[in-house]
């Protein structure tokens, strides 16, 4: 789930000159969602956008390159966050435990990634994602590429030296396939009930509960599931 432009540092530590790019893409940013939100994301201009936020339309572009990026460029700055993940794990730590804790940490934390957060911002980017085909379908490519990553890195990490180099690629991808449908699968979940009005706090139990069941399952595997 997108979040605004946010700052990677304390500010501190950052320039002056740094702070202010900061702060004009978070005003870039808030602007354009609040006139897609208001007018649809078809019916507004790149134009329009830059006249609101007071800038001019190549300051725009110098910060969002297409006006899908307005929506979505936040989003997709984590794209690689779960193969990161997995690639920093300790020594002796499973690629579904790293996953796993990262997520429920993500919970806790009511981060718009996790699906749980119900932010008025963050429910207005998921409701222009899920009512506007481009952005459902840049989306849709932003979660094929972070399977790619976590493939790539599933694969780097379980080499058993048996030369079965085709077959330890299809385990990497058929591993990131269900570590990250899992992880998509709780995220839609708790996104459900986020619209639906409830708040997140209390659905907090629910979703750590369905998470650390849906993480057993990868886990342990289905075994008989439906054998009856």
């Amino acid at each position: 789930m997108p979040k605004s432009p946010a700052a990677t540092h304390a500010p501190e530590e950052l320039s002056l000159r740094e702070r202010k790019k900061q702060q004009t893409g978070r005003k870039l940013w808030t602007v354009a969602i609040g006139l897609f939100v208001e007018r649809g994301f078809d019916q507004v201009s790149v134009a329009e956008i830059a006249a609101a936020a007071e800038v001019s339309k190549m300051t725009v572009f110098n910060y969002f390159p297409t006006k899908e990026d307005l929506v979505l460029l936040p989003m997709e700055r984590h794209t690689g966050e779960v193969a990161e993940v997995v690639r920093e794990r300790p020594a002796g730590c499973s690629a579904v435990a790293a996953v796993r804790r990262q997520y429920l940490a993500a919970l806790d934390a009511q981060d718009p990634a996790s699906g749980l957060c119900d932010q008025g911002s963050v429910l207005d980017v998921l409701r222009l994602i899920r009512g506007t085909p481009a952005l459902a379908l840049r989306a849709q490519a932003t979660m094929a590429r972070a399977e790619e990553l976590l493939a790539a890195e599933l694969g780097a990490a379980d080499r058993d030296g048996d030369g079965d180099r085709e077959g330890d690629r299809l385990t990497a991808r058929l591993a990131a396939a269900l570590l990250l449908g899992t992880r998509r699968t709780l995220v839609r979940e708790n996104q459900r009930r986020m619209l639906a009005g409830e708040p997140a706090a209390s659905v907090l139990p629910d979703a750590r509960a369905n998470a650390l069941r849906a993480f057993a399952l990868v886990e342990n595997g289905l075994g008989d599931y439906c054998g009856g």
